[in-house]
């Protein structure tokens, strides 16, 4: 059975940095996609990030370009989400997710596209 566990969630101040790390068992598909999503207390998951395992491509919500990067080390089965310039909205519990599919930019943020999700990792922002 797959497993997804994060961790590196924690609390910062506005400004800070944060890297999350996620932890693959068993899951084996070469041709899939990797996605971080989170979701605040009242609001709806959303996704942040994702990576194609097959060609590396990376996708990333507009409210966190240029600020998170998305990476994977494949010989330690892990995915990383780097958390730089973080601002209070950031605040939310991280979740890590895997599909069987390489989901492209046209389904890598939709929940439902992920069938392995991890517990996750909650994440405060303090200004």
């Amino acid at each position: 059975q797959v497993q997804l566990v994060e961790s590196g969630g924690g609390s910062v101040q506005a400004g800070g940095s944060l890297r999350l790390s996620c932890v693959a068992s068993r899951f084996t598909y070469s041709r899939s996609s990797l996605g971080w999503f989170r979701q605040a207390p009242g609001e709806e998951r959303q996704g942040v990030a994702s990576i194609d395992i097959a060609d590396g491509s990376t996708y990333y919500a507009d409210s966190v370009k240029g600020r998170f990067t998305i990476s994977q080390d494949n010989a330690k089965n892990t995915l990383y989400l780097q958390m730089n310039s973080l601002k209070p909205e950031d605040t939310a519990m991280y979740y890590c997710a895997a599909s069987a599919l390489r989901l492209g930019d046209v389904a890598w943020y939709l929940p439902g596209s992920y069938m392995y999700w991890g517990q996750g990792t909650q994440v405060i922002v303090s200004s």
